[in-house]
């Protein structure tokens, strides 16, 4: 076994779902571990916009321990995603402090302690493994490219708070994410982003608006989440029901207009599907663009980001190939040897290992955004997606969550 990639972790999270910070749930990836060359940590390791990133520390430093002694010498690899984007921060705003810097790549290593502060924390609890940091992705063969995936938020056609943000930044510094032809363009209108909301979690818990839990109450209302067989844990009376009732047909009425006055502002192109379905094909639509825009050509693409593992069985092949040339509007598409030719980016998810029961359904690993899932990359053929927790119930998820 040579490489195990694994992505939103969200390590410190506030509703307690992360579920690393349990023994008896980390143990099967550690199992792996353990006979690996390297593990690819692929972003969202810890989460920093839930409040102080102290907090996040704490919850991670059994997990990072732990892997660390797994590993045992080995190498462990960091890419920072947008949740914990201070961990590469201040190395990005140290590049151009005193010359111009050259342009970034889509692969910088960089040692942990020029990184970030928080990172060489990391590298400290995750002794004796070796640890680097990657940025904006790594190189794992010449033909498999791991990022976080976060610059497709770029193209999203779902407006969630983390688009509408890039939206308007993305107005203000008058850059069209449809111009975009390398990591610098990305960073440009992203970096800004994410240090204002982490800097608002700085120092205290941060509300519903800007930790997600409004973005997931809304998934519900619309529809957008796990489908009409989510998992049933509603104690409230009946006037409560029937007054939440009421709040989601008014936002079933309204969202419609709202996507339509968004988009009459110059901040879409959206649209006012939000099913599940539509995320999936949304989110795969928006990476594919990025592949493209970043010149990976063909090569197999893993990212994360969406929570969204995949390809599944049943899951249709053509949506998890990404953009050609022609559709990458006009975008540079250098390809790295080894990637071989035009048909677009072969994209596949590492899913995450957060347990929101608003996307699953009721049945036990059914719904691909079931927790517990990693890619295995061997020195060839096609990257694997493995689910470490999919025999396990609701209630061994659920239970002694924080």
């Amino acid at each position: 076994m040579s490489t195990i990639v694994v992505s939103d972790l969200h390590l410190g999270s506030c509703s307690g779902s992360d579920l690393l910070r349990r023994p008896e749930l980390r143990e099967p990836l550690l199992e792996l571990a353990r006979r690996a060359e390297r593990v690819v940590l692929l972003g969202d390791v810890l989460e920093l916009r839930h409040g102080p990133a102290r907090e996040a520390l704490a919850a991670a430093r059994p997990f990072l321990h732990d892997l660390g002694r797994a590993l045992a010498g080995r190498e462990l690899v960091v890419v920072a995603g947008n949740h914990d984007h201070a961990l590469i921060e201040p190395w990005l705003a140290r590049r151009g402090e005193q010359d111009a810097p050259e342009a970034l790549s889509l692969q910088r290593l960089i040692e942990p302690a020029h990184a970030s502060p928080l990172l060489a924390r990391i590298a400290q609890w995750t002794s004796p493994a070796r640890v680097s940091c990657a940025y904006p992705g790594l190189w794992i063969r010449e033909d498999v490219y791991a990022t976080h995936g976060h610059y497709l938020d770029c193209h999203l056609t779902v407006p969630t708070l983390e688009r509408l943000s890039v939206a308007v930044m993305c107005r203000l510094l008058g850059r069209a994410p449809s111009t975009f032809a390398s990591a610098e363009d990305y960073e440009a209108v992203t970096a800004p982003v994410y240090a204002w909301r982490e800097a608002v979690a700085r120092e205290f818990p941060t509300g519903p608006a800007l930790n997600g839990t409004a973005t997931l109450r809304a998934w519900r209302a619309l529809g957008g989440a796990g489908g009409e067989r989510r998992v049933a844990r509603d104690g409230a009376g009946p006037r409560a029901r029937a007054s939440r009732r009421l709040r989601t047909r008014a936002l079933v009425a309204a969202f419609p207009l709202a996507v339509a006055a968004l988009n009459r502002a110059g901040l879409g192109p959206f649209r006012a599907k939000v099913s599940g379905s539509e995320l999936r094909r949304a989110g795969l639509r928006a990476m594919g663009e990025v592949a493209a825009r970043l010149g990976l050509g063909d090569a197999h693409v893993i990212f994360g980001h969406t929570h969204r593992c995949g390809p599944l069985s049943g899951d249709d092949p053509n949506e998890w190939h990404g953009v050609g040339p022609a559709e990458a509007n006009g975008a540079r598409l250098a390809r790295p040897a080894g990637s071989g030719g035009a048909a677009g980016a072969q994209l596949v998810n590492a899913g995450c290992w957060t347990y929101d029961s608003v996307f699953l359904t009721a049945t036990p690993g059914e719904s691909p955004y079931w927790p517990g899932t990693c890619v295995i990359v061997e020195e060839a053929g096609a990257p694997q997606l493995q689910r470490l927790l999919a025999d396990r119930t609701h209630a061994q998820l659920r239970q002694d969550r924080a």
